[in-house]
């Protein structure tokens, strides 16, 4: 059974990093010292869950983390660092910190080294999140240990629950757009102006009016989805935006 480390000193290792195509050690004390450091830790770089729900929230919620008090958010795996600096290029994790376990000292000390042979993994991390402040263990999320790899308890939002509850995250926006359409630039600069992150969906190039027709039952442009729901096209856009519902992070 893995142990729960709250109140207790995070691990004293030397990470071996990569940067600027030189060796650069790293030790606990620079990651944590008088800081306040939110850590997940997965399986493997490049790994279905990890690359596609794991890493990726996080990273999107990094700047609602920094403005609740985090300095830094840390994503540590049992890769070496030419891997892992290579997989948070392929993430587009700007907002994240990759740090190399390759040895699996950190992992070890912290009591999360498995063994994934049957995968031909050789020993891995357990997945988990903690916060950490200066240095000491506040609060750690350890995944069920049941079959396989669970992904339950140690995500992102399950953190920012912990850390503030109130926490307003960004909206979830996806818009239609066509190349070309004044509306959809429109909406667009809107959309940027209040510094909301959104996902374009191209008429032409990314599908066709059919896919438009399928999911809005329009064939006009931009059509706008928010957290899941359908909004309207450019002027429920701004109706939207005017009411206050929404402002980013």
């Amino acid at each position: 059974m893995f142990k729960n480390r709250e109140g207790q000193s995070i691990p004293e290792v030397m990470f071996k990093t990569r940067q600027r195509n030189e060796w650069v050690d790293v030790s606990s004390a620079d990651v944590f010292r008088d800081r306040n450091i939110v850590v997940f830790s997965l399986p493997g770089a490049f790994t279905p869950t990890c690359s596609s729900s794991h890493v990726p929230r996080y990273n999107e919620l990094a700047p609602v983390f920094r403005a609740n008090g985090i300095d830094e958010i840390v994503c540590i795996s049992v890769n070496d660092a030419f891997v892992m600096n290579e997989w948070r290029k392929d993430q587009e994790a700007e907002h994240l910190t990759f740090l190399p376990d390759g040895n699996g000292d950190f992992t070890e000390a912290m009591g999360m080294l498995v063994d994934k042979h049957a995968l031909g993994f050789g020993r891995r991390s357990w997945r988990y999140a903690m916060l950490v402040r200066d240095g000491i263990i506040e609060k750690m999320f350890i995944e069920p240990e049941v079959e396989g790899d669970p992904f339950e308890v140690s995500d992102a939002d399950t953190m920012l629950a912990y850390l503030n509850p109130m926490a307003v995250k960004p909206d979830d926006i996806l818009i239609f757009t066509r190349p070309g359409c004044a509306y959809c630039l429109r909406a667009k600069g809107l959309l940027s102006e209040y510094g909301m992150p959104y996902e374009e969906v191209s008429v032409g190039s990314d599908m066709s009016l059919r896919g438009v027709r399928a999911a809005t039952g329009r064939d006009t442009v931009p059509q706008v989805f928010v957290n899941g729901a359908y909004l309207g096209d450019s002027e429920a856009l701004i109706r939207w935006i005017e009411s206050g519902r929404s402002r980013a992070a």
